[in-house]
């Protein structure tokens, strides 16, 4: 079985419209290259009580859960104090996160600034990195900033952590309409129920009307179930397999 993940994207922002969400996907993607499959993916405001009943959910459900979001310096930041409430945890100040951040503001450092200390107790930091501040992590669930360069930054350090047993994917590019292999589809399904099998209508392209996807971790069973399709679907309509 494959590593489950969440994803929890924390931003009032989002959800007016001022900030496109670029984490989310990039998240999914390099997870699944990883072999960890998301099985969700929520956007929620910068409100505590919304905080704590998403990421508590998530965590419970899934293997790995990942915020990104709400852990600057201002008064909407409440993502870590949200997260030491989920797991009943006290917000203590780290040490390490604490030198960090008086190296690099200085003497002028404010109060606000040392909040970004402030970690749920018993957390663990990752990815420690001359001059760049870790990955907190409170029990099964990865605390990121919402700035997309940072986040791709950061998960970059730790990516290894994750990975699993790749994902076998195999591709047929077809001419047709989707309703014209629904039934043959139906009829995969059916019969290779650990294949995932993905359908999708392309638009405005020249070479290809439909991309179906088969994937799973069992390489025989991508391979048995192309067999078993190609076999059905009219080989006019097949433009390539890879």
């Amino acid at each position: 079985m494959a590593k489950t993940a969440g994803i929890v994207i924390i931003g009032s922002e989002v959800l007016s419209g001022k900030v496109t969400d670029e984490n989310s996907p990039y998240l999914a993607r390099e997870l699944r290259d990883l072999g960890v499959e998301v099985r969700r993916m929520v956007t929620i405001p910068d409100e505590r009580p919304v905080i704590v009943e998403a990421v508590r959910d998530m965590a419970q459900t899934h293997d790995f859960v990942f915020t990104t979001g709400g852990v600057g310096p201002t008064h909407d930041d409440v993502t870590i104090a949200a997260i030491a409430q989920t797991f009943g945890r006290r917000l203590v100040r780290d040490p390490l996160l604490e030198a960090m951040l008086r190296q690099h503001y200085g003497a002028e450092i404010t109060a606000a600034q040392l909040r970004m200390a402030e970690v749920p107790e018993g957390s663990r930091l990752l990815g420690e990195e001359a001059g760049r501040l870790p990955i907190v992590a409170c029990e099964n669930v990865f605390i990121f900033p919402g700035v997309p360069e940072t986040v791709r930054r950061k998960f970059a350090r730790i990516r290894e952590t994750f990975r699993e047993a790749p994902y076998v994917v195999r591709r047929i590019y077809l001419r047709c309409d989707e309703g014209e292999i629904a039934a043959d589809l139906c009829n995969a399904v059916d019969h290779f129920s650990a294949v995932q099998i993905g359908s999708y209508p392309i638009l405005h392209n020249p070479d290809h009307t439909v991309l179906v996807t088969l994937e799973s971790k069992r390489e025989e069973e991508v391979e048995e179930t192309l067999r078993h399709l190609l076999a059905r679907l009219p080989a006019a309509m097949v433009v390539r397999v890879e």
